[in-house]
């Protein structure tokens, strides 16, 4: 008899062990012109939850080799085995999310890996002719978004593992797996979070 799969709470961010390292995708980022509405449509219309709403943040980038600044805010929630990540820019500057939609549009931008060698991913990419299209710092770690539209129709976004990273999308989806449905949509505050 063939030994049973894993439960999906045995393995909460994926469901199946390939691919593995740099391969796997574990995001799929949307451009939204309404964050908290757009999460109240996902819950609504396909069950996942609850968001977890970031505060606001300007944060420093580099776009298209310029370096320059984002004002934005993000929300996630997970879905089986990937994360939904929704983006709002309040800014006009051009940035990797503007390649795409203009203000106040909508749409699927980017899937997401995570490595722990940051520069060979991007070496990587470049070799194979995906132009560094722009990077995000979060404090110390790098995200970096490739173009790789003309090919795939979406952009690539490659995530540093750095400490605590992890952990943190293992904790959403642990909150994700316990969800009882209250408080789908939570404005994460330092001492928890409230609702909107």
């Amino acid at each position: 008899m063939p030994e049973p799969a894993p439960s999906v709470s045995a393995h909460a961010l994926f469901q199946q062990p390939w691919p593995e390292g740099d391969y796997r995708f574990f995001q799929l980022g949307f451009l939204v012109d309404d964050l908290t509405e757009t999460a109240k449509r996902w819950v609504g219309t396909f069950g996942i939850g609850p968001f977890h709403v970031l505060p606001r943040v300007e944060s420093p980038c580099l776009y298209r080799g310029v370096e320059s600044k984002i004002d934005q805010q993000v929300a996630v929630a997970q879905a089986g085995p990937v994360q939904i990540e929704l983006i709002q820019q309040f800014c006009d500057r051009p940035s990797v999310y503007r390649d795409l939609y203009g203000p106040g549009e909508s749409g699927f931008h980017q899937i997401c890996t995570v490595t722990p060698d940051y520069d060979a991913r991007k070496a990587h990419l470049e070799a194979r002719g995906y132009a560094f299209a722009g990077e995000l710092r979060v404090g110390r770690q790098r995200i970096g978004y490739f173009d790789t539209f003309a090919d795939f129709g979406f952009v690539t976004e490659v995530a540093e593992a750095v400490p605590g990273f992890l952990e943190q999308l293992a904790e959403i989806a642990a909150t994700a797996a316990r969800w009882d449905g209250t408080d789908p949509i939570r404005l994460l505050t330092r001492d928890g979070y409230r609702v909107p």
